[in-house]
């Protein structure tokens, strides 16, 4: 199987510019953009309220936004070829469903990267790099690591691009290397 152009991945640290270059992705893409925000709004944290209300400020007015918090798959499936899916991000996403046991986490995966396959809307998926550093010292945060290096490699393999944004650079990296899953 090839990938599918229509899907692109921005990956990279906190604070790179990948959701702003996602946001330009979305933009150039001509078509209406709806925007799938994934995390979980706490109006206690006010932290997070901050990060939510930067990319709020950011977004133009005119995009549609879901709040998809679980159900991505599903919003994916809801899509038209119209459409343009911003999702960001992965992380957070993949924090609401943390607690699922392995064998319930590798089925909704499963689904996701189906979803992906068979979408005809052009998707541009939001992802953290947090497996660069030091082994996290407490099962949750190794759970989260792994399971989150392993999502952003198998959304990698289905995307057409897949961009590395450092420093407020963004690579496209599967131009320019080469893959090691076997659909490559």
């Amino acid at each position: 199987m090839t990938t599918n152009h229509r899907i692109s991945l921005v990956t990279g640290p906190a604070r790179s510019g990948k959701s702003e270059w996602a946001e330009a992705l979305a933009t150039n893409s001509g078509q209406a953009v709806i925007y799938i925000a994934t995390s979980n709004v706490d109006p206690a944290d006010l932290d997070w309220q901050k990060r939510v209300d930067l990319h709020r400020d950011r977004r133009p007015a005119h995009w549609q936004l879901q709040e998809v918090p679980i159900a991505l798959p599903e919003a994916i499936r809801s899509a038209t070829a119209q459409d343009c899916l911003l999702i960001d991000s992965l992380g957070t996403w993949l924090a609401n469903l943390l607690e699922q046991d392995d064998a319930t986490w590798q089925t909704t995966v499963n689904s996701l990267v189906e979803s992906l396959w068979q979408t005809p809307s052009t998707v541009i998926l939001v992802s953290e790099e947090t497996g660069w550093g030091v082994v996290p010292a407490y099962p949750i945060g190794r759970l989260f690591r792994d399971r989150l290096g392993s999502l952003t490699r198998q959304v990698g393999t289905v995307a057409g691009a897949v961009y590395l944004v450092v420093a407020g650079y963004a690579v496209d990296v599967k131009a320019l290397g080469k893959g090691l899953g076997s659909r490559e």
